[in-house]
């Protein structure tokens, strides 16, 4: 397909992810599967810009049209291969298959170094998780395993959470909403062979998380300082975001998403009311398009930088949260408004069509330092193929009651 007729497939996504809930007829895979073979065929054309298979997209800044690219111990370096895994999932093209496999090897350091920060579980969950998810090689189960031991080299039972950032000795021990996210591959590991002990501190982990880092009208702080001997919670920090008693945005879609399979993993409840309220947080304070700015209490508002990632880490976990909530009427709610932030993230205001070699344009990582300030970025690239993806699948199971929204 050349760039033209591309564009023209993917311009039309959005009007029919928004238009077919109207439609009298059971819905269809057919309202995702432009967009995906639209992405799929820009991943597979930027597969072979990459030369070098130990280094990784992360960054595309307004300027640029081309990946800028890091190390495999850079924070980002597993969403490439995980976008791949999606990619291939999806098309079935062998070719993608094998970039996947070449990308994802050289992560393997990782799982088998020390620990340098709880990251690990975004850089080997997100590359060796899809790929073994997508073709059992017992060899990547093996890597899994190993990550999830490193990364609980981290825990302190003291303070009951995973050291995330060791490099910041201003605070003593740290612990970012973000981490939240790892905690999957921890979960993972404890049923899957690994120490059940792994089960424990993920837990635990979360649970510490929800009462300290949450705050009590369920927004959140994106790092919580600890006494790294008396595990005394010393005070909450905004870090990435605007002022510590601010709500950094996607901070807020980690800790929806977290707990939410964190609920799906243990049964407990007060870990899916915790997602439910957060959710709710977030969705009271958005602008209409859906997608949020980067802080939502920036005071330069609506002249401030939005955040396209925030968007699609918040459709993953409010697509998981329709599943896992048993009131039908929040089933319909947060598969609806999931649906709302993909349509969205699918139309000309965010994709990048042509502009450069991302699938999404508009996100901001670290606004406090000027770093990655509405840039194409690639964790926003990987959780919206997972979203569009996620949407898919429960467009194939969901059933007349239920997950069956009637927009």
């Amino acid at each position: 397909m050349n760039i033209f007729k591309k564009i023209i497939t993917v311009s039309c996504v959005a009007f029919m992810l928004s238009s077919c809930g109207n439609s009298k007829k059971e819905s269809t895979t057919s309202e995702v599967d432009p967009v995906l073979q639209a992405n799929t065929e820009k991943i597979s054309q930027t597969i072979n810009t990459i030369k070098v298979r130990d280094s990784f997209p992360r960054t595309i800044l307004k300027e640029d049209t081309q990946w800028e690219l890091v190390g495999v111990r850079d924070w980002c370096s597993g969403f490439w291969p995980g976008i791949l895994w999606y990619a291939y999932e999806f098309s079935g093209d062998e070719n993608i298959k094998q970039a996947a496999v070449e990308f994802t090897d050289p992560i393997k350091t990782v799982a088998y170094s020390k620990a340098l920060d709880h990251d690990i579980g975004f850089q080997v969950y997100c590359s060796f998780g899809n790929g073994y998810r997508l073709t059992g090689n017992e060899a990547y189960k093996k890597v899994m395993l190993a990550a999830a031991d490193t990364l609980a080299t981290l825990y302190n039972p003291k303070v009951g959470t995973i050291h995330s950032w060791p490099m910041k000795p201003e605070y003593p021990h740290n612990t970012i909403i973000d981490n939240m996210m790892n905690l999957e591959l921890l979960f993972w590991a404890a049923k899957n062979g690994g120490d059940k002990r792994l089960y424990d501190i993920a837990e635990r982990h979360a649970e510490v998380t929800m009462k300290y880092l949450v705050r009590p009208d369920y927004s959140t702080y994106h790092l919580g300082s600890f006494d790294d001997e008396t595990g005394e919670f010393l005070r909450g920090v905004a870090h990435q975001g605007y002022a510590d008693d601010s709500m950094w945005a996607r901070g807020q879609t980690w800790g929806i998403y977290g707990f939410a399979f964190s609920y799906r993993e243990t049964g407990r409840k007060d870990f899916l009311e915790t997602s439910i309220k957060l959710a709710n947080k977030y969705l009271e304070r958005l602008p209409e398009d859906g997608v949020p700015f980067w802080d939502f209490d920036d005071p330069k508002i609506p002249n401030a930088p939005k955040d396209a990632s925030a968007a699609a880490v918040a459709a993953c976990g409010m697509l998981e949260l329709s599943t896992l909530v048993e009131d039908k009427q929040l089933q319909k709610k947060y598969f609806n408004e999931a649906k709302r932030f993909i349509t969205t993230l699918s139309s000309d205001a965010y994709l990048s069509n042509a502009t450069n070699e991302a699938l999404l344009l508009h996100s901001t990582g670290h606004h406090p330092r000027n770093s990655e300030v509405d840039a194409s970025i690639i964790y926003a690239d990987y959780y919206y193929m997972e979203a569009l993806l996620r949407l898919k699948k429960l467009n194939e199971i969901r059933k007349p009651e239920g997950l069956n929204p009637k927009n």
